[in-house]
């Protein structure tokens, strides 16, 4: 896939990443899926959270819209509209939804995502 118009992208709910589950409606769109990344959209409502977790790949996120605490690594940020962070491989992380948030996240080296969220 090379585009991707957000209209025709398949809305999914989240409901665990490694095996832990994240609390509230957090929902995801795969907008790009890639051979060495992948670039997802996610919207977690205000109070929503994803647990503390971490992967086999690295992540960088960037909040479109909202309010988010970021904690990586026991260290908490509040990140707002046009804040991003970083996710190592092999770090912990979490993301509690201050108020709705939108964030696009890009993981590499690109895994199946079953690999990590579970089946949808």
């Amino acid at each position: 896939m090379l585009i991707a118009k957000n209209q025709e992208v398949e809305l999914q709910q989240l409901t665990t990443v490694e095996g832990h589950a994240f609390t509230g409606n957090v929902t995801m769109k795969v907008m790009i899926p890639g051979e060495k990344m992948n670039m997802l959209e996610i919207r977690y409502p205000a109070g929503s959270r994803s647990p503390t977790h971490a992967h086999r790949h690295e992540s960088v996120c960037y909040v479109i819209s909202g309010r988010i605490r970021g904690t990586i690594e026991g260290e908490s940020v509040i990140l707002g509209p046009g804040d991003a962070c970083r996710h190592p491989e092999g770090v912990e992380h979490s993301v509690e939804a201050l108020e709705d948030a939108l964030i696009l996240e890009i993981k590499s080296p690109a895994q199946p995502l079953d690999q990590f969220l579970g089946p949808r």
